[in-house]
């Protein structure tokens, strides 16, 4: 008996808009592995496997932020990039209610709330990039000209120094 390919959210999200895109599993146990390890099992450059990061402003407006998973965000640049004196990360307690995902299965597509949403600048140029498709143990392959479609981004510097 064929296994039944399971369909997440954003899945569900991209089916509905005829957006071509790429699935992944991974093996997820406890705790859930990191983006770099993410991208290691599933054989995938980290520069295009990016994660998914919720913050709030001292405006307490949430942003969303897409970094490569080895990167870290800095803080300074992601505030100058979305006009905030200063924004600093959400409390892991507070995603769910605010996004409707948990830590690590956190995607720009299908939360609760659109929030302005901004993109690292090294995904500029890239044919594809990967990210969480809304639940652990999922990932999506998809071009950022088609994120575009499902989710109004800008791209800006985001990354600390390396």
């Amino acid at each position: 008996m064929k296994k039944e390919k399971i369909k997440t959210n954003v899945m569900r999200v991209l089916d509905s808009r005829k957006l071509s895109y790429k699935s992944y599993e991974y093996e997820a146990g406890e705790p859930a592995p990191t983006g770099g390890e993410v991208a290691a099992m599933l054989g995938l450059d980290p520069a295009r496997v990016f994660k998914t990061l919720v913050t709030v402003g001292a405006s307490r407006e949430h942003y969303v932020f897409m970094i490569p998973v080895l990167r870290e965000l800095d803080l300074k640049k992601a505030a100058r990039a979305v006009g905030e004196k200063n924004i600093e990360m959400i409390k892991s307690k507070e995603l769910l209610p605010l996004t409707g995902y948990v830590h690590g299965g956190c995607s720009p597509i299908g939360m609760k709330k659109q929030f302005r949403t901004v993109v690292d600048i090294s995904a500029e140029g890239l044919e594809t990039i990967y990210f969480s498709a809304g639940k652990i143990g999922f990932q999506v392959e998809l071009s950022p000209e088609d994120l575009k479609k499902v989710v109004d981004y800008s791209f800006a510097d985001l990354c600390t120094e390396v």
